[in-house]
């Protein structure tokens, strides 16, 4: 798959972001159905076997539509070679990488014709996956859930678009399908989006995280590296709960990544969620989602069209 063939095979240039503990084959398999590119990172599932069945479950499900898969290359995944090798067997269109250099995947996954998109948070790490070789960059914008990004998403993707002509995915606070349209316009390829999928029927999110999502807004949100290491936006009610002062979170130095490591308790009982959570109003099936996003886009594609259209 080309990433003209990618953009050509969705309904909308949105793709359901991999979220840790979240992101499963049932809400994969509705993303792709509904027409946009869904996600999940291997650390959701516990052993090489869970994830065999999910990547099978995941391209019998999703019939000819693409969607992808999140491997974390931090060198503390101690179960990375174990997850590629699942991976040119199944051989998910996309692969996307996280938390570190796209190096270890990109011939195993240009092997079988597949794309691999590097997420990244800044300019150093974009130049790094460009020189690498990657097909996509996710550029992890300020305002993105978990582990989040400190940029603009317009001068993130102004930014790249100067050093890089390949696949651009931007996400950071886009919920509403005007933001789809605003940042299409601004150079982007793909939107990111992750909390306004979190609140839907087919995510694996408890229910009391899913209402929370729905009940709360920006001002909830708190960004900080004292949970894994890395800046990540946290609700402050899961916070609170757990007896975490939000203003005073201080972590003990050890990133790790390892999902038989503290970190994957951390995100099973304290919730993350990214700015566009004011946009969520109520639990819904993925495919009212999308239905939602693509009637928000349209209008905002018109609204464009309008404005450019007026004489001079």
């Amino acid at each position: 798959m080309t990433p003209q063939e990618l953009l050509a095979a969705l309904r909308l240039p949105v793709v359901a972001a991999p979220m840790f503990l979240v992101s499963g084959p049932e809400l994969v398999v509705a993303a792709a159905r509904a027409g946009i590119l869904g996600a999940f990172p291997t650390q959701n599932c516990r052993t090489p076997e869970q994830l065999d069945e999910w990547l099978g479950a995941i391209a019998s499900g999703s019939g000819d539509a693409p969607w992808a898969v999140n491997l974390v290359t931090h060198r503390s995944n101690t179960r990375l070679a174990d997850d590629l090798a699942l991976v040119a067997a199944h051989r998910p269109p996309v692969v996307i990488t996280a938390l570190g250099s796209p190096r270890p995947v990109i011939d195993t996954v240009k092997a079988y014709g597949g794309l691999v998109v590097a997420d990244v948070i800044d300019l150093v790490l974009a130049r790094k996956a460009i020189a690498a070789g990657v097909d996509g960059l996710a550029c992890i914008s300020a305002g993105a859930g978990g582990h989040t990004g400190h940029l603009s998403p317009f001068a993130f993707v102004s930014a790249v678009r100067d050093l890089f002509d390949g696949l651009v995915t931007v996400g950071g606070g886009i919920a509403d399908g005007a933001g789809v349209a605003g940042a299409v316009a601004a150079g982007a390829d793909l939107v990111y989006m992750g909390t306004r999928f979190l609140a839907t029927t087919e995510s694996r999110a408890a229910d009391d995280y899913k209402q929370m999502v729905v009940a709360h807004g920006p001002a909830d949100l708190v960004v900080s590296d004292g949970i894994t290491g890395a800046d990540a936006s946290w609700l402050r009610p899961s916070l609170r709960a757990h007896g975490l002062d939000p203003d005073h979170l201080v972590h003990d130095g050890v990133r790790s990544y390892d999902v038989a490591e503290s970190p994957a308790k951390k995100w099973s009982q304290l919730w993350a969620a990214g700015q566009g959570l004011q946009s969520i109003r109520s639990v819904l099936p993925v495919a009212d989602v999308v239905d939602e996003l693509e009637r928000e886009f349209r209008a905002a594609a018109a609204r464009l069209d309008r404005v450019a259209s007026r004489p001079h």
